[in-house]
């Protein structure tokens, strides 16, 4: 019988639908908060910038302490340190002036501060006021409907896509500026870090991972042969010691003491367990830590291990990457110059997505919708599991709304559920997380229905509907909020 004490349960103060309301009410309350700090700190640029102006010129050293004096006042009352204040001031003055539509938005509570950061963030490289307030009007689009997190690839796409400045010249210039630096830390450890153009530094990433699975399925093989002989071992030594006493007892006149040494069979038997923990013990590393080791012993010797002989990387094993990029076709056969995407960073150059398209093995051709923006079907030359390829474009990542895991390690969830008539088509399809959101789905009062083009209505228990809608849709969106014509 069961004896172990349970925790009492804590008996609630509040109904659910008090708790949510609550919650509803304090973000409103935060984001009239945030917006009005924002007003206020931007006034005190404002007042430091009307007290340089009243200083001459000439007197450089001395046009610069207002700002500094108001920094210092600012930080104090907001009980922060001034470094840094002054870029504070900055951004809130930009913030107010020249991205209105979003402060406005804070305000009303339709966006939080952190999407504001992420627009004036983005909209802070398009310097034509015009093509800014119209980045700014799409961009809102998508934040009023996403999460940050969700938001950021779509809004940084509108971004590059509205931007009169080519993205080509613009990456010409960021690329200039590619470097390694290393920072000191404490403990005798040091960061590195590079600036690198986006497809390098994911092929880099994707070969990391590739590298640090295959070691960490080598160990678990190695462990489960080593277990498995041990066991075999043990059992023979343990079928050896029953004949020994089988012949011991059967025989008339024993001669001699006890045998004090072990059987040679136990002998291995113990030696073979010794292995199995040997073998389990050798690599207790995370996978950030096999990651961080496999970077620094291809770096040091050329290869993703130490026990490899040192030398550069044999012609035979080119460096090899696993990068998804989304082309336009106009884009890919050079009609126009328009952005391209990589999966997971979001807008890269024309030119950078023809040169990978030049030496991919395996094309994927994506067809979207001209009137939603939709995923409509993937087509592969090789044979493949085409409803998966349609529904990891479609999804991107697991639908329940602001999760971001990537469909690839979702599962394939029926939204009208095929025990109770759900067909197994793409419109009763869609990626949901195996270990949070799926469960969510069938063991809560949470419902889910799929509207058309993949958009997904969830309701919760207490009656509230959300909508989540995929990304190529919600961008498609966004762009018609503005009479801009889809980017396919």
């Amino acid at each position: 019988m069961n004896t172990s004490p349970t925790t009492p349960a804590r008996t609630p103060v509040l109904s659910r639908e008090q708790v949510v309301s609550g919650l509803e009410g304090v973000r409103r309350r935060r984001a009239e908060v945030d917006a009005d700090e924002a007003w206020f700190i931007s006034q005190g640029d404002a007042i430091a910038a009307e007290e340089t102006a009243r200083i001459p010129s000439a007197e450089g050293r001395e046009r610069e302490l207002p700002l500094r004096g108001m920094a210092a006042e600012i930080a104090a009352v907001l009980r922060r340190s001034d470094q840094g204040m002054r870029d504070r001031m900055h951004d809130a003055t930009v913030l107010v002036d020249d991205f209105a539509a979003t402060f406005e938005a804070l305000r009303a509570d339709r966006i939080d501060r952190v999407h504001a950061r992420l627009i004036q963030d983005a909209g802070a490289r398009i310097t034509d006021p015009d093509a800014r307030a119209r980045f700014e009007c799409a961009a809102l689009v998508v934040a009023e409907q996403e999460t940050p997190g969700r938001a950021k690839p779509t809004i940084l796409m509108l971004a590059q896509r509205l931007n009169p400045v080519p993205l080509e010249e613009r990456h010409r210039q960021a690329a200039a500026a590619r470097r390694v630096w290393v920072r000191d830390l404490d403990d005798g450890m040091a960061e590195i870090t590079a600036l690198l153009p986006a497809e390098l530094a994911y092929a880099i990433k994707d070969r990391l991972n590739r590298h640090a699975r295959a070691i960490t399925d080598a160990h678990r093989a190695a462990a489960a042969e080593a277990k498995a002989a041990a066991d075999a071992a043990a059992a023979a030594a343990a079928a050896a010691a029953a004949d020994a006493t089988t012949a011991a007892t059967a025989a008339s006149e024993p001669e001699g003491g006890a045998d004090t040494d072990r059987p040679t069979d136990e002998i291995d038997a113990t030696d073979a367990t010794a292995a199995t923990g040997d073998v389990l013990a050798t690599d207790r590393r995370t996978m950030d830590q096999i990651r961080a080791d496999v970077l620094t012993d291809l770096l040091l010797t050329g290869h993703a291990t130490a026990a490899e002989a040192a030398g550069a990387i044999p012609e035979w094993a080119p460096i090899v990457a696993q990068v998804q990029i989304l082309i336009p076709a106009h884009t890919l056969i050079g009609v126009d110059e328009g952005p391209a995407e990589l999966v997971g960073y979001g807008p890269i150059s024309a030119d950078t997505a023809r040169r990978l398209a030049a030496t991919a093995e395996v094309w994927e051709r994506l067809f979207a919708s001209p009137s939603t923006g939709a995923v409509q079907q993937v087509l592969t030359y090789r044979p493949t599991l085409e409803m998966r390829r349609h529904l990891n474009a479609r999804d991107e990542h697991c639908r329940f709304p602001g999760c971001r895991r990537p469909a690839r390690q979702c599962d394939l969830d029926h939204t009208h559920e095929a025990a109770l008539g759900g067909p197994t088509c793409l419109a009763n399809l869609a990626n949901l997380c195996p270990g949070r959101h799926h469960p969510v789905k069938h063991g809560t009062a949470w419902s889910v229905a799929q509207k058309a083009d993949g958009i997904l209505e969830w309701t919760s228990p207490t009656g509230r509907v959300y909508t989540d809608v995929p990304r190529r849709v919600l961008e498609f969106m966004a762009l018609a909020a503005i009479d801009e014509p889809a980017p396919f």
